[in-house]
């Protein structure tokens, strides 16, 4: 067992990669953010690159440069981080914001643009990312921009006891990381993907998704609400998560289940709104969200199945 007790958080990984999407861990040092992103990808046989972001951190370095060949007269790619199935930014907002930049063009539109040329980026394509809390010392926030291209963000937060002490008697004298074997090809998670991405979203269900959308868009204590990305968004993770769940068919559980996870981040609290919860704006968003689940109408029987 290489994480204990997180059932939620791996089981939300799992699909953010089904559903091709790009994933942010953020917690606090020590509880398990890169461990998590570490065993997500020595669990598929493709390319892996580790990017560890720092304030010195350089574009270039992640998505590659141009260099001259004395030999050959001319300039050849040399390329960066960025081009494997897999990327792990470890502390993706310790490194400056023209940095953090360069990965939009890549979480989007899967290529690298260097002077003029665009290179395209393997397939499948999924960055797993860590942050710390933008209060720690050395950090910048992400941009929303940044932040709108991660499907989803998740929390490890702290283990009970039980499993701290189990972590105490299994990672004595070796580490976890070492005993994983991948599990499925890259081949194998393509054709994953693509029945993931068959999984039916029935016309209610689609419509129950952006009702939710929107609802963030005119809430009183939301000074941004979340974009169309994230309609689109949510309702790929809905149907990853029913393909790991065995249905053929997404039911607005899904919907519900994933609305913090994947609509969090991308919403911006009023000042107001900030001043009555003491500046802390985590506690703030899922309460919205929970507000905006409970008030908005849920379809039910023929009209969320096929």
């Amino acid at each position: 067992m290489v994480i204990d007790g997180k059932h939620s958080a791996v089981q939300t990984a799992l699909t953010v990669l089904l559903a091709e999407g790009h994933l942010l861990i953020e917690d606090v040092p020590g509880v398990g953010k890169t461990m998590l992103a570490k065993a997500l990808a020595r669990s598929v046989d493709c390319t892996v690159s580790r990017i560890q972001f720092t304030p010195d951190l350089l574009p270039s370095d992640v998505t590659g440069v141009s260099v001259f060949n004395q030999a050959e007269r001319r300039f050849e790619f040399k390329r960066g981080a960025v081009f494997a199935n897999i990327v792990i930014g470890d502390e993706i907002n310790r490194a400056s914001p023209k940095t953090q930049s360069a990965l939009l063009e890549c979480m989007e539109e899967r290529q690298v643009t260097v002077d003029g040329t665009t290179y395209p980026l393997a397939s499948p394509f999924t960055v797993v990312a860590t942050q710390n809390p933008i209060e720690m010392e050395g950090t910048y926030a992400l941009p929303e921009a940044q932040r709108d291209r991660f499907m989803a963000r998740i929390s490890m937060g702290y283990p009970d006891i039980d499993s701290e002490l189990a972590m105490l008697d299994s990672r004595d004298t070796t580490s976890p990381l070492s005993l994983i074997r991948a599990v499925v090809s890259g081949a194998e998670l393509r054709a994953m993907m693509t029945t993931a991405r068959s999984v039916f979203a029935s016309g209610a269900v689609k419509e129950y998704a952006v009702n939710l959308v929107r609802a963030t868009r005119e809430d009183r204590d939301l000074r941004l609400g979340a974009s169309p990305r994230a309609t689109l968004q949510l309702i790929r993770a809905a149907k990853a998560q029913a393909a790991l769940h065995g249905r053929e068919y997404v039911l607005p559980d899904d919907i519900d289940s994933l609305a913090v996870a994947v609509l969090g981040h991308r919403l911006v609290p009023t000042s107001r709104a900030l001043g009555h919860h003491h500046q802390d704006s985590g506690p703030l968003i899922e309460e919205v969200v929970a507000r905006i689940v409970a008030a908005t109408p849920v379809p039910v029987g023929s009209q969320a199945r096929p």
